[in-house]
């Protein structure tokens, strides 16, 4: 097998590694199949190509065009995932194990692309909640928007996912606007380089938004300024040592951590050997011991159930690891590969031992080098389970992390003693409980959400469809507090405006409306040449406005839509009741009626470009309308929105007010018209 040299690309050259790379072995046969690092690389002409030319490409793109990057990122590497597959075998991953690697990171991709045109506005600037009245009559307000921040975003990952610890962590900057460094860990660094290579050569990304380093970060940290941010992902003792670095404190560099952890999973006490959620609880426990050898910031490290169920689920747990193949994992019949080297499975080993030293071991046999097929077992360690018989008065179950197959199982004596040993983790990415009892769910999200960054929770009713207790989602944050490293990841937007700066914006509604690229209330209207619906997508304007004639509402237009739609409810009906009460002064008009009727007065029913109504937002009534009253609408252009080559969603502020310019109704209408 020819030695590979892998690379790192930095200012927009790839750099080979140097004469004291570091030599990187198969965690499969122990043969050394790659080297990396050890370049002389010019850390600040990095981070200048990144902020001068990536940040700057980036920024000029929209969300939108950001997202259909994002997606066309995604596609293309899933053409190219066989290629990362059979390089990954020798990390020691099984191809169940690429699935969640590779295939994860390009899916994760995709729903990243996804959130950025749904979520996201047609634009370069991100609207972050509601205007806020900061004055009386309305001419001075309030919001908060975010901008891409303009430094460089350097993303350190772990050596256990190669390509979705990179993606997961990349897909949110670039959808931000932010250029990336990524340092993958050296000794899977092989597959990254892989992936970054596929991404380079398609040619989607604008220069400068990628660069690789393929070993250390040498001074790159010292070199950060306040517009710059680091993402990690690792142990805790690394992540406090980088972000003790002087410059990162000096500077308030931004710095998201997400650290292995001391994760649970709570067996309900409403679960019996005889119940499908105690299989349940079985197959979760296992997969997160044997995926990936183990080797899972999410993994579950500590097992708590029922002190009558801990046999129970020793020997079931115990019964599935048997039928468990450990071997080599480019075998199909492989169900757990190895650990990525020899010297990782060395700290598992003694971090095994650690807890054995107050743990019983029940299952599994550290010395047993017995493995399938033709490896070399320096890399492998078959699955071991311990239990902690005191967990109350143990310390390091609670406080050692064996990062590989290795699991303790404790009992609990009920619902608050479960949470109580949770908790004791001090902080983790992830419990998870497997109940049917919605009571038991309600204690442990009070009394251990504080201690997690997720809750999984899962039964009889969920379990088909449900994803599993390890796998972060992109839709959902991904960290947890304390000794989990007190970040967040993912979450959709949420992931996204980390790479972001919130500011609070202050003006008249002329500012804001500007600034937002959203009509405000009380900004200036615009006339149109033509009614509004005759006018395609791109002629619109922001602030167009269409005002109405007047409608009286009569007595017979309330009973005959009273009747006409069987709404007969007492306040339309009968007008004693109606005055009784305290919101209506005598019979009123439908809601619904008044909306069909202010369709009514700003509807051009010919053919044109506007193709269908796709919806109502925010719908308010304010003031009831009674048989007499008069109404009529103001039709603003609040927002457009592109969705496709031929049509864009148009967003209307649409109000109503009666014969005394009060106003009745109001709400948001949704459009899809034709370029």
């Amino acid at each position: 097998m020819t030695l590979m040299k892998v690379s790192s690309f930095a200012a927009g050259k790839w750099i080979a590694p140097g004469t004291n790379a570091r030599p990187i072995a198969s965690a499969i046969t122990g043969a050394k199949i790659a080297e990396a690092g050890g370049a002389d690389i010019n850390k600040q002409a990095m981070l200048d190509y990144g902020r001068n030319v990536g940040g700057p490409a980036l920024r000029a793109m929209g969300f939108h065009d950001r997202a259909k990057m994002l997606k066309a990122l995604a596609a293309h590497l899933g053409e190219h995932k066989q290629a990362l597959y059979d390089l990954s075998f020798d990390t020691g991953a099984t191809q169940s194990d690429h699935m969640i690697d590779i295939d994860g990171g390009v899916g994760t991709m995709f729903v990243f692309a996804s959130k950025g045109r749904r979520e996201m506005p047609d634009g370069q600037i991100y609207l972050d909640g509601e205007i806020e009245q900061l004055s009386r009559n309305g001419t001075f307000l309030g919001m908060h928007i975010a901008t891409p921040l303009q430094g460089v975003a350097v993303h350190i990952n772990a050596f256990n996912f190669p390509v979705w610890g990179m993606l997961e962590k990349l897909a949110p900057t670039l959808l931000a606007g932010v250029p990336a460094i990524v340092k993958p860990a050296t000794s899977t660094c092989y597959v990254t380089e892989a992936a970054v290579r596929i991404i380079l050569d398609s040619g989607i990304l604008p220069d400068g938004a990628l660069q690789l380093i393929s070993g250390g970060t040498g001074d790159l940290l010292d070199r950060l300024g306040p517009q710059d941010i680091v993402s990690f992902t690792g142990s805790a003792k690394t992540a406090s040592m980088l972000r003790s670095n002087p410059n990162i404190l000096k500077n308030s560099v931004r710095f998201v951590a997400e650290q292995d952890s001391l994760n649970a999973s709570i067996l309900g006490p409403d679960v019996t050997p005889d119940t499908p959620e105690f299989d349940l609880f079985i197959k979760e426990v296992h997969r997160e011991m044997t995926t990936k050898a183990g080797q899972k910031c999410t993994a579950i490290r500590r097992i708590i159930a029922p002190g009558a169920q801990v046999q129970n689920v020793i020997e079931a747990l115990s019964a599935r690891l048997d039928k468990t193949v450990i071997g080599d994992p480019r075998d199909e019949t492989t169900r757990m590969g190895a650990l990525v080297s020899a010297g990782q499975k060395t700290d598992v080993l003694e971090k095994a031992a650690a807890i054995g030293s107050e743990c019983k071991l029940v299952y599994g046999d550290p010395d047993d080098n017995n493995f399938a097929g033709d490896v070399d077992a320096s890399a492998f360690v078959k699955p071991m389970l311990f239990h902690c018989e005191a967990p109350d008065t143990a310390t390091v179950v609670h406080e050692t992390e064996a990062f590989g197959p290795v699991s303790t199982i404790m009992g609990y004596r009920d619902i608050a003693h479960a949470i109580a040993l949770a908790n004791r983790g001090e902080g983790s990415l992830v419990a998870s409980v497997i109940t049917a009892s919605g009571d038991v769910a309600r204690d442990v999200a009070m009394g251990a959400g504080a201690f997690h960054g997720r809750l999984y929770f899962n039964n009889a009713t969920s379990m088909k469809e449900s994803t599993g207790h390890g796998s972060p989602l992109p839709h959902m944050v991904h960290g947890g507090p304390g000794r989990a490293g007190g970040g967040e990841e993912m979450g959709g937007v949420r992931g996204v405006l980390h790479y972001m700066q919130r500011t609070a914006i202050q003006g008249s509604p002329d500012i804001l409306t500007a600034i937002g690229g959203k009509w405000v209330p009380g900004a200036t209207e615009i006339k149109g040449p033509a009614h509004p619906f005759t006018r395609t997508f791109g002629a619109l304007s922001i602030g167009e406005t269409l005002h109405s004639k007047s409608r009286e509402i009569s007595t017979d237009d309330i009973e005959h839509f009273a009747h006409f739609t069987g709404d007969t409810f007492y306040a339309h009906m009968d007008s004693d009741a109606a005055k009784r009460n305290p919101f209506f002064p005598d019979r009123v008009a439908h809601g619904y009626l008044l909306l069909s009727f202010a369709a009514g007065l700003f509807v051009e029913p010919n053919e044109g470009p506007v193709l269908a109504n796709t919806g109502l937002d925010n719908l308010r009534f304010m003031k009831p309308v009674e048989a007499g009253d008069s109404i009529k609408v103001r039709l603003t252009v609040k927002a457009k929105t592109r969705r496709t080559d031929k049509y864009g969603e148009v967003r209307w502020h649409v109000t109503l007010t009666n014969q005394n310019d009060e106003l009745v109704a109001e709400y948001e209408l949704l459009t899809m018209n034709a370029y």
